[in-house]
C-alpha cells in the first residue's frame, strides 16, 4: 500500500496510532468547549443564580415608611452618649457559621458500583486482548482429526482460527459497526423499556455467555466460520456496549452531590485503569499456558470465571429510587443498607 522504505512502511503501526491520537485530541477539544462544568464552585458566573454576588452597585432594600418611623429617636437624652447603657449587652453575639456539608465518597453504595465497573473492565479488556490473538493463532491442520470425544470436551481447544491479518482487520471493522448499532439503536430502546437497574442486572448476570461461546468457533465448519464469528461479536457487543453506559448512569445516581462527582468519577476511572493494566498479562499468560496443553479456551474460561463473580456481585448494587426534593443540584439522596446516611453533615 505504501512505497517501499517510506515512513509508514518502516513503521507499520504509525498510521493507526496517528489516527487514534487525532481522534483523542478531537475528543479533548470538543469536551473542553461543549461540556458544562458540574462542580458548583467552579461553574461560570452566568450559570449561577442572580443573587449569588452582591456589590456596592446592588440596590438597597427600600424601607417601609422610613420618614414616619425613623430607626432612632433623636429626642432620647442618651442618644449619642454612653450613659445608661449596659456595656455587657452591647457586644454583638457572634452568629454560628454554617459549615459546608461533606460527603463520603467511600460509601457502600458508591463502592459497590465501582467494584462492578472494575470487574466489567477487567473481563472486557481480556476479550479485546484475546480476540486478535485467537483469530491469528495457527489452526490445527485438518489432517489431525479431533475425534468425537475431543470435540465434546470443553477442555480440548487446540490453537486458534488461523485468519490472516487482513481478515482480522475486516472482522474488527465489522465489530465496530455492530458496536455503533448497539450504542445508537439498541441501548436507548432497551433502557427505556426495561429500565436502567433491571437491565443492568440482566446484562451482568448473562455476561459470562460471551466468553464461554468463543472456544466453540474452533469446531465450526469452514463455510460457516464468518457468520459464527459475527454472531459471537454481536452477542459480545450487545452485553458489553449496553453495560458500560448503565454503570456510568448508576455511578452518577449513587453520587450524593455534584460537588463530589469529580472525585467519584476519578476513583472509578482509577480502579478501571488498574484492572485494564492487569487484564492483558493475565489473559496472555493463560492463553500461552493453555496452548501448551491444547486448551486455548483456558484464557476464555478465566474471563468467564471473572464474569461469574461480577454476576454475583451485581446484586450488591442497590438502587434507591427516592429523590431528595431539596437535594443538591437535583442529585439523589441515598442511604446505605444499614441505615447509615452517605451524607455526613458537620455540626454547625
Amino acid at each position: 500500500m505504501f512505497p517501499k522504505g517510506s515512513l509508514f512502511d518502516r513503521f507499520p503501526y504509525l498510521l493507526p496510532n496517528l489516527i487514534c491520537a487525532s481522534m483523542l485530541l478531537m475528543s479533548i477539544v470538543l469536551g473542553y468547549f461543549l461540556l458544562e462544568e458540574t462542580h458548583p464552585d467552579m461553574q461560570p458566573r452566568v450559570l449561577l443564580p442572580a443573587d449569588t454576588f452582591l456589590s456596592e452597585n446592588t440596590p438597597l432594600i427600600e424601607t417601609s415608611d422610613a420618614m414616619k418611623r425613623p430607626a432612632v429617636d433623636l429626642r432620647d437624652e442618651n442618644y449619642g452618649t454612653m450613659r445608661a447603657r449596659d456595656i455587657k449587652n452591647t457586644s454583638p453575639v457572634p452568629k454560628a457559621i454554617d459549615k459546608q456539608p461533606t460527603y463520603n465518597v467511600f460509601s457502600k453504595k458508591i463502592m459497590a458500583v465501582i467494584v462492578s465497573l472494575s470487574i466489567f473492565t477487567y473481563h472486557s479488556m481480556t476479550f479485546d486482548h484475546l480476540l486478535p490473538i485467537f483469530f491469528e493463532d495457527d489452526k490445527v491442520p485438518s489432517s489431525q482429526p479431533f475425534g468425537i470425544f475431543k470435540v465434546l470436551s470443553p477442555f480440548y481447544s487446540p490453537g486458534g482460527l488461523g485468519l490472516s491479518l487482513q481478515s482480522v482487520g475486516m472482522v474488527m471493522a465489522v465489530q465496530g459497526a455492530i458496536a455503533l448499532f448497539m450504542q445508537a439503536v439498541v441501548f436507548p430502546v432497551m433502557a427505556e423499556r426495561v429500565g436502567v437497574y433491571r437491565l443492568f442486572i440482566l446484562i451482568t448476570v448473562f455476561h459470562p455467555i460471551v466468553y464461554s461461546i468463543m472456544p466453540s468457533l474452533l469446531f465450526v465448519p469452514e463455510g460457516l466460520l464468518y457468520p459464527a464469528i459475527y454472531f459471537c461479536l454481536a452477542v459480545r457487543n450487545f452485553f458489553s456496549i449496553l453495560l458500560y453506559p448503565l454503570l456510568l448512569i448508576l455511578i452518577k445516581e449513587a453520587t450524593p452531590s455534584t460537588s463530589v462527582l469529580g472525585k467519584v468519577n476519578g476513583l472509578a476511572a482509577s480502579a478501571g485503569a488498574a484492572c485494564r493494566m492487569v487484564a492483558p498479562p493475565v489473559a496472555g499468560y493463560l492463553y500461552s499456558l493453555g496452548r501448551k496443553m491444547d486448551c486455548t479456551a483456558l484464557a476464555w474460561y478465566g474471563s468467564t470465571f471473572v464474569a461469574i463473580i461480577g454476576a454475583i456481585q451485581c446484586f450488591q448494587v442497590k438502587r434507591d429510587r427516592s429523590r431528595d426534593a431539596g437535594g443538591d443540584d437535583g442529585m439523589s439522596q441515598y442511604s446505605d443498607s444499614d441505615g447509615e446516611a452517605t451524607l455526613v453533615a458537620e455540626a454547625a
